[in-house]
């Protein structure tokens, strides 16, 4: 792990100490840095769950991923700088009030005395890793969340702004290796089931927002809820956008 290069991926110049102030700092840079991304799955770019090809696509060729490839290099590194970190398993909620299978996502677990969720693989989602074992409301922003008991699971719960509190995934405090994710990061790269066959996305947080490109959509979104919506012309439109927004540079 070449940690100096992957710190100037995400442009992170802080402290290196394994403590939780270190966690929320990086955490944060990474989602303002490196895209949630899907575009090797259509690309026809077979994704490899391992810390060097990983690191190979995501700091040395400046690309993104989705949960199991920015989640995993995300846990190599904190393990390189010292941090207590395990792999779990998580079931994203769907809109018929279930939840995906097992590996369905991955999340992390780091333990510093105290235990934080920490997910930087997720989207639009929390911005600072959230303690693990705090049952209470955590604001960040306009957006609440709250870790609720569910029998043999946790639920991510999440508010925006005053309205209902709505699950985000539940997942189980078991650790996991790459290997445990195989099955599933196979089917969300060939299932026509999949919501990541279906069309390209690749979205990064901003201060105070997010830029997204849907297919041919670009949207941009600010805290407060003012969206920005623009159709893209062409494939050469969208390369660029790419390239400007992301620093993307997709090769055959």
């Amino acid at each position: 792990m070449d940690i100096s290069a992957y710190l100037r991926r995400i442009n992170y110049h802080g402290s290196l100490a394994p403590i939780a102030q270190t966690l929320r700092e990086l955490h944060g840079a990474h989602l303002l840095s490196v895209p949630f991304e899907n575009l090797s799955i259509h690309a026809g770019q077979p994704i490899v769950l391992a810390d060097d090809a990983l690191f190979d696509k995501i700091v040395e060729r400046g690309r993104g991923g989705f949960c199991y490839e920015l989640n995993g290099l995300f846990a190599a590194l904190l393990r390189a700088l010292g941090f207590d970190v395990a792999m779990l398993s998580a079931g994203v909620a769907n809109a018929e009030g279930g939840y995906g299978p097992d590996f369905d996502h991955m999340t992390l677990m780091v333990v510093l005395g105290e235990r934080w969720l920490v997910d930087v693989g997720f989207g639009d989602s929390f911005r600072e890793p959230l303690l693990l074992d705090e049952r209470g409301e955590q604001a960040q922003g306009a957006r609440s969340y709250r870790i609720v008991p569910d029998g043999a699971h946790l639920i991510l719960m999440r508010r925006d702004g005053g309205g209902d509190w709505k699950p985000q995934y539940r997942f189980t405090l078991q650790p996991h290796q790459y290997a445990d994710y195989a099955e599933m990061c196979r089917y969300h790269q060939t299932s026509p089931q999949s919501h990541f066959t279906r069309a390209r996305v690749c979205t990064r947080g901003m201060a105070g927002g997010r830029v997204t490109l849907s297919e041919m959509r670009l949207i941009t979104t600010v805290e407060g809820g003012e969206r920005r919506e623009h159709v893209l012309a062409d494939e050469r439109e969208y390369a660029e956008a790419l390239r400007e927004l992301f620093g993307i540079v997709m090769r055959v």
